[in-house]
């Protein structure tokens, strides 16, 4: 589920409140409770419900606990975005590209190449902005060129 006006997710209090009701959901199923009925013991949607019962089904109570990261949804540890930060100082010839132009693609690769981590050459463009980079990948906000 998205929720567009909250910058695509939920604050770790209202993820925590829905986790809770996907507890009591779980609860009400283990109990005999049809979906349909839990949809409207609770407040939600059947859509919802059935979907929670599927999961439910194949998973238990287990299968219902939040998945949302706290946070900002980074794939990357602090870590690996040391090491990111330090590679995309040194250029993409360092990296074995041709020049010193940093792609999205590029830096998508680099990232997969070095920790295994897939980026859309869009969600590398997202990392980029959050580090602090232009919008063009090879200069940065307040430093440096990077080419």
């Amino acid at each position: 589920m998205r929720y567009s006006d909250r910058g695509g997710g939920l604050s770790a209090q209202e993820r925590a409140k829905r986790e809770k009701l996907r507890f009591r959901a779980a609860d009400m199923f283990a109990g005999d409770i049809e979906p349909p009925r839990v949809a409207e013991l609770l407040g939600i949607t059947r859509k919802s419900a059935y979907e929670w019962y599927a999961l439910w089904s194949r998973g238990g109570r287990a299968a219902l606990a939040s998945k949302g990261a706290a946070g900002n949804g980074c794939k990357l540890t602090d870590e690996q975005l040391a090491w990111l930060e330090g590679a995309l100082e040194e250029g993409a010839a360092a990296h074995g590209w041709d020049d010193q132009r940093w792609t999205t693609s590029r830096v998508a690769s680099l990232i997969w190449a070095r920790f295994h981590v897939s980026y859309t050459a869009r969600g590398a463009a997202y990392l980029l902005n959050r580090l602090g980079w232009a919008g063009r990948p090879g200069s940065r906000r307040g430093g440096p060129s990077g080419g």
